[in-house]
């Protein structure tokens, strides 16, 4: 019953938004399907590059070249403790509850026996690891990703994870502190962490990619779906063995092992 009414709110909302959004969009000519927002988008890629580039990336670069490499894991594994407990509840809602469990468990061996989360305890003890967010729990109950969309600061996103960032924004626990000063250091390190973390993969793209918008975009399309969809593939063939495909594509038939060999 519950996932029920979370699903066709879900739906009724992705739908409203997609339909104001794409009204706006039916003047440009042949847009990507994927993709009708393009031209904005790439003017708003443009402006998070240009802000990327003078305020983010010297200080991640800064960050990464003066802070030991022993503090800056430290960091990192603060942070994911606290996006474990966001998991927990992300989990419970997808009736994921093997996975609900070692986020729970992973949330109490690192806080208690990690000193606060500083040390990634729990991966020692071989408990995977489980990210979920709001936008994945929408897409678990079927609603589509709509639109490619970039945000300003925040990137590029979806129609769907973008209706998800309110409720993804109750659940971070950065939001829930009371003191405004310790919220806007604690959400500056944690961005520029997860910025030091990715210098490595922006110099690739910038040597690698003819057209660094749509690399960003296929890219983070691709890893959107599979962090919705995989992970549910196996548990979740039909009867006639279709294995569902991502945002409502038509199911495709399970391969058969071919003629003459054995699994």
């Amino acid at each position: 019953m519950i996932s029920s009414s979370i699903r066709l709110l879900a739906r009724a909302a992705a739908c409203v938004a997609a339909a104001a959004l794409l009204a706006g969009c039916a003047g440009i000519p042949g847009p990507n399907p994927r993709d009708p927002l393009e031209p904005f988008n790439r003017q708003m890629f443009e402006f998070n590059e240009a802000l990327d580039s003078v305020v983010l990336r010297p200080a991640a670069t800064a960050y990464r070249e003066g802070v030991p490499p022993l503090v800056r894991t430290g960091v990192a594994n603060f942070f994911g403790n606290l996006s474990d407990v966001w998991a927990v509840v992300n989990n419970v809602l997808q009736l994921r509850f093997r996975e609900a469990t070692e986020s729970f468990a992973r949330v109490h061996i690192n806080t208690f026996i990690g000193i606060g989360g500083i040390f990634d305890v729990a991966s020692e003890f071989d408990i995977e690891k489980h990210r979920e967010d709001f936008g994945q729990t929408l897409g678990r109950w079927g609603v589509p990703a709509g639109p490619y969309i970039v945000l300003p600061l925040l990137g590029p996103s979806t129609l769907r994870d973008t209706l998800a960032l309110p409720v993804d924004a109750q659940g971070d626990l950065i939001f829930r502190m009371g003191h405004t000063e310790e919220r806007t250091i604690l959400y500056a390190l944690r961005a520029v962490d997860r910025r030091a973390n990715l210098l490595r993969v922006g110099n690739v793209v910038e040597q690698a990619a003819l057209d660094r918008y749509s690399f960003t975009r296929d890219a983070y399309l691709q890893r959107r779906r599979a962090e919705v969809f995989d992970h549910h593939r196996d548990s979740e063939k039909s009867s006639d063995g279709a294995v569902p495909k991502a945002d409502g594509e038509p199911a495709a038939p399970a391969r058969q092992p071919a003629s003459g060999t054995s699994r």
